[in-house]
């Protein structure tokens, strides 16, 4: 299939997506000199620019080429990541999203360390934010090398290595000098271009089949080896368990996701956060009953079997490209392709800044500066932080070729549900709350789930781990949810009860109690 496609249509339509892109960020970059221009955007987009941006933030590789992939692949199962990213948002919009922006400024250790110890939960919750984007950006890096891997007609892991890294260079130069401001106007074209390429597509696959869905799903019953079981559960994860804790981690951890939380601080008040999410839930789900429909098709024209094929650059990641260039040749493929590597872009912009910001804000200002730092040396710190991360997100993307990309997000999602949520929830909710808990909750559940997943067969012992050579899968579940997640409640009631509240500990809590539920006094929060 690759000598059908055409280098050059798919080189002059990326350079031409770059090249905008650059010039807009460019553009935007003008007042970018101060700590909240840089990080939070000025704080000046509305909500429904923010939840244009969050649906551009949160619909990555793993929601376009990852889902599509797993559609086509495992059918039913793979829908299950659409289910369980879009229901996460109900979490997110119930619980969390106004409450954080009354209460935080930049980064969600601002929320979990407003009545606690400032210094040591900043540090967890720090800790805890670099590891879930490091998981996001393999991911979105792994997508990247395996799309412009099919697109240049490209092979090997030269190749691959070599694209991931010119994306991971493309990425560091939007966020060092677009700051949060570039990052989310790059945010909104992207999610603007996917859904309409998304869209536009959907309507030409139903246009085949007479708009007749069912006729589609036949196709692809009739094009896959197992027959009508992509209709039915079971056959990427035949183990119950292993279903329920993945989608445990999806539903839970879109609450806990850091470069999503950090979205909510560029909106003025905790009332455009919540109008935000709305838009973001309206958007986001239209987007997943357009992968549905992608899946099943890719299914049906391009074959789980070409998919899964090892000579496929790209394989199950490449099924919404492969499937472009089946029924519209060439430019569609470009076009579609490039919207990909726009989504990967975006998303890794997003998260490049998230965990600069973090490692600025948190780790350098608040505990190596103890509070003192100048509001321009976070700054440059955050922009020479974007720098390293960039490199070490480079190497892993190279590490993780041949992955799913939608399986790898649910392992950050695992992450982020077990080290982030419970604190998030604890902190919000629950008076009596104090550092010992928090710690305990944070550490224990950042530590089990690491652990569960460097001995999971995600890692080794099958044909489809990152290290098939090996074999240390001790631990029988690809996504440890179901025992992180529990767990880290559970230590973080147990902490809690077993330390002593902070003496301030009373007062502490009835201020974060207004702030959070009526944005008083939330602008002493929110700027220096």
């Amino acid at each position: 299939m690759s000598d059908e496609i055409n280098p050059v249509i798919n080189m002059v339509v990326f350079g031409i997506f770059v090249v905008a892109t650059l010039i807009i960020v460019f553009r935007v970059s003008k007042r970018n000199a101060s700590a909240t221009e840089f990080f939070a955007g000025g704080r000046s987009f509305s909500g429904p620019q923010n939840g244009v941006a969050i649906a551009g933030d949160y619909l990555s590789a793993a929601s376009f080429l990852g889902i599509c992939g797993a559609i086509a692949v495992a059918g039913y199962d793979g829908f299950l990541y659409s289910i369980g990213f879009l229901v996460a948002w109900l979490v997110a919009l119930l619980l969390v999203a106004e409450l954080l922006r009354n209460t935080g400024r930049f980064t969600m250790a601002d929320v979990l360390s407003f009545r606690l110890k400032q210094r040591p939960v900043r540090m967890a919750a720090a800790l805890a934010t670099l590891v879930v984007c490091f998981f996001y950006l393999v991911a979105q890096m792994a997508g990247a090398g395996g799309l412009v891997a099919l697109l240049l007609g490209l092979s090997g892991p030269v190749a691959t290595g070599a694209t991931v890294a010119v994306v991971g260079v493309v990425m560091i130069v939007y966020v060092i000098v677009g700051g949060m401001k570039g990052t989310t106007w790059v945010q909104i074209i992207k999610a603007v271009l996917l859904v309409a390429g998304a869209g536009i597509l959907t309507i030409v696959v139903l246009a085949m089949v007479g708009f007749d869905f069912g006729a589609l799903l036949q196709r692809a019953i009739d094009a896959s080896p197992q027959g009508e079981a992509i209709l039915a559960p079971g056959l990427q994860y035949p183990n119950p368990i292993d279903f329920l804790s993945l989608g445990l981690a999806l539903v839970l951890g879109t609450a806990g996701l850091p470069h999503v939380l950090m979205r909510f601080y560029t909106v003025p008040t905790g009332r455009e956060a919540r109008r935000s999410v709305v838009w973001a839930i309206w958007i986001i789900g239209v987007f997943y009953l357009f992968t549905l429909v992608l899946g099943y098709a890719a299914a049906a024209f391009v074959g789980p079997e070409v998919l899964t094929d090892p000579e496929t650059p790209g394989g199950q990641n490449a099924a919404a490209p492969l499937l472009a260039l089946e029924i519209g040749g060439p430019v569609l493929m470009a076009v579609i392709s490039a919207i990909a590597f726009a989504t990967i872009l975006a998303v890794v912009a997003g998260l490049a800044i998230t965990a600069a910001t973090s490692f600025a804000h948190d780790i350098y200002a608040s505990v190596i500066k103890k509070g003192q730092a100048d509001p321009k040396e976070e700054v440059k710190v955050a922009r020479r932080t974007v720098v390293v991360i960039g490199i070490i997100a480079i190497l892993g993307g190279i590490v993780a070729q041949g992955q799913n990309v939608a399986f790898l997000v649910a392992l950050a999602f695992a992450v982020a549900a077990s080290a982030n949520l419970p604190t998030i929830l604890y902190s919000l909710f629950w008076r009596r709350f104090n550092t010992t808990g928090a710690l305990w909750s944070m550490y224990g559940g950042l530590i089990s789930c690491i652990v569960l997943i460097v001995f999971s067969p995600a890692v080794s012992g099958g044909p489809k781990s990152m290290f098939p050579g090996l074999d240390f899968d001790l631990f029988p579940l690809s996504n440890p949810g179901i025992v992180s997640i529990p767990l880290a409640f559970v230590l973080g009631i147990v902490g809690t009860f077993v330390g002593k509240p902070e003496a301030d500990h009373d007062a502490k809590q009835a201020e974060m109690e207004v702030r959070s539920f009526t944005g008083a006094n939330a602008a002493k929060a929110s700027d220096h």
